[in-house]
């Protein structure tokens, strides 16, 4: 896998940020499926466009509050657009285009219900800082940013009947003079119609229209180049929503398989022959695991983590009420008909109930299964950290806990590739590689006397290449085996699935691809809970349910009731 920078301590912070905003979207629209993968709003498996340029903050600029107004106005967006009409009416042309989307997007925002005093001021909010944004970055010195600029507060203003700051009167004022003589039929009809999607897209249609080829006309009066970067610029600015090096944290980078196809069902191996499963005491000498273990053991003491009090919390989570018989001698609940003679013998005997008894009743499994790929190396020692704690604790918890790994058993394909270069290198030959499956500790085996193999994470020569798709399927498939319970399962990565030899003779993502695919399957299955662990790394194009951990200090308290709080979902 790629090496990618490891994300700062604010990342857990951005995270929350669109957790909360998704939760409140999830609130107003109802629609429960909604959530963020990375800076995009999705529902399900697919994405939700949201085109408004307002709708999508930075985080080195804005507040919370601007977040929490950009997925309101989302929420209201879902709620009161049809977006196949939208689709059906919108222009073709960029300048049109981001007229028509911002003006639907104040449609809805109008529409906020009357007992929302906290939407509306929250949107407010972020239109505000948005127009701060926009006139700071320049655009408004330019003439296509200036017109784009004055054509969205007016409409903004006319819409929402909400005036339009005086700073920006007095910067936009020559601009709006100009355009009044064009727009005065259409801008009043805007509030008029906002109750009817339809009605209202016949003035905004028009508005875009006028504005598309003013816009086009300031073209064709001047051709310099100087010209065509600038309208370049602001539009390029205005509808560049993806985050860049500064805006948030490192994602994972994906995409889509040619070999694989549109449905991803074809994925092939070349072959299996070389293929192994392994214990990991099979691989490391008993005395260099004791010398692991006791640096493990060290990296623990250090870390200063509670153990017991972990597992207290794991076992207040992961437990379920389960009936245990009866419990007699009661002064309320079942009339116990074995105490009825009681009643002759003492009239004035109470405990003459029984109630059933409950005992909490743990029937969990939870796996590790950490990428032992080379960029994973300098993560070993917190890595092996969180899993052996969190073993210890489950098993505290009454929970039944595997550790799981997988890499390869060489570089660049090993006999696998000269497998395929004996045999003429047929096209797409699939997977090319020698996949190599761990074994830490399995459910059966007690912490205690896993604890040497744990340690066996800190061997470098393990970490090769990764090939994360059949490992998702491989540990997916010893979960069910164990027959009904909770299953969780937490995939630990710091980067998108790499293997040499497969990328340079099929494409670029075909593990990529069959990653999202297998990861997809098991989401919609549900027996099967999968939750990504991101090492420095957003894994959110492949796990819906996903948290980026910061191990740059090791494994600390942060780092534990980050996963605590994803079993807690």
């Amino acid at each position: 896998m790629a090496e990618l920078p490891v994300c700062p301590e604010s990342v857990r912070r951005r995270q929350e940020v669109r957790e909360l905003c998704a939760g409140s979207i999830r609130a107003l629209t109802g629609q429960g499926e909604l959530h963020f993968r990375g800076t995009e709003l999705h529902r399900g498996h697919r994405r939700v466009p949201m085109p408004a340029p307002h709708l999508h903050p930075s985080f080195d600029r804005a507040d919370v509050a601007s977040f929490r107004g950009a997925g309101d106005g989302m929420a209201l967006r879902l709620l009161h657009t049809d977006p196949t009409l939208h689709r059906t009416l919108c222009p073709e042309d960029t300048p049109s285009r981001l007229i028509f989307d911002t003006l639907e997007q104040f449609r809805v925002e109008s529409l906020a219900a009357g007992a929302w005093d906290g939407v509306r001021a929250n949107l407010a909010h972020r239109f505000s800082r948005w127009s701060h944004e926009f006139v700071a970055s320049g655009l408004t010195e330019t003439v296509h940013g200036m017109l784009l600029f004055t054509v969205i507060q007016m409409c903004r203003g006319r819409i929402t009947a909400e005036p339009i700051p005086e700073t920006t009167q007095d910067l936009i004022e020559s601009t709006r003079f100009g355009l009044a003589s064009v727009l005065g039929e259409q801008l009043p009809q805007l509030r008029r119609t906002r109750h009817s999607q339809s009605d209202f897209a016949v003035h905004a249609l028009a508005i875009a229209d006028v504005i598309g080829r003013r816009l086009e006309q300031a073209a064709d009066a001047d051709e310099s180049d100087d010209t065509r970067r600038d309208r370049a610029a602001t539009f390029s600015l205005i509808f560049d929503f993806e985050p860049d090096e500064n805006d948030a944290f490192a994602t994972a980078a994906s995409g889509h398989s040619r070999a694989l196809g549109d449905g991803g069902d074809g994925y092939r191996v070349f072959t299996r022959a070389y293929d192994e499963t392994r214990q990991i005491t099979s691989l490391v000498r008993p005395e260099l695991l004791r010398d692991f273990r006791r640096r493990l053991d060290a990296g623990i003491e250090d870390n200063r983590l509670n153990v017991r009090k972990l597992g207290r919390q794991l076992k207040t989570l992961l437990s379920e009420p389960a009936r245990d018989g009866w419990e007699g001698g009661r002064d309320e609940g079942y009339i116990d008909g074995r105490r009825l003679a009681q009643l002759v013998t003492s009239p004035t005997e109470r405990r003459l109930f029984r109630a059933e008894r409950t005992e909490p009743r743990n029937d969990t499994t939870v796996t590790f299964l950490i990428d032992c790929s080379g960029s994973m190396k300098k993560f070993s020692q917190p890595v092996a950290v969180l899993v052996d704690v969190f073993a210890r604790a489950l098993e505290l918890a009454d929970a039944r806990c595997e550790i799981l790994g997988f890499t390869t058993t060489a570089w660049n394909g090993g006999r696998a590739r000269r497998d395929w270069l004996r045999s003429g290198r047929p096209d797409d030959p699939g997977r090319l590689n020698e996949v190599r499956q761990l074994v830490f500790k399995d459910a059966e085996t007690t912490w205690r006397r896993a604890r040497p193999a744990i340690a066996g994470l800190l061997k470098d020569d393990l970490f090769k290449e990764g090939v994360d798709g059949e490992a998702v399927d491989w540990a997916c498939s010893r979960m069910r085996d164990r027959g009904p319970g909770r299953r969780l399962l937490f995939v630990i990565s710091d980067g998108s699935p790499l293997d040499g030899a497969t990328a340079l003779a099929n494409d670029e993502f075909y593990l990529d691809h069959h990653l999202q695919v297998v990861v997809e399957r098991h989401e919609d299955e549900r027996a099967v809970e999968v939750y990504g662990l991101g090492v420095g790394l957003d894994l959110s194009p492949y796990y819906d349910r996903c948290r980026t951990l910061d191990l740059t200090h090791g494994t600390n308290s942060d780092v534990i009731a980050d996963v605590l709080s994803m079993i807690a979902h």
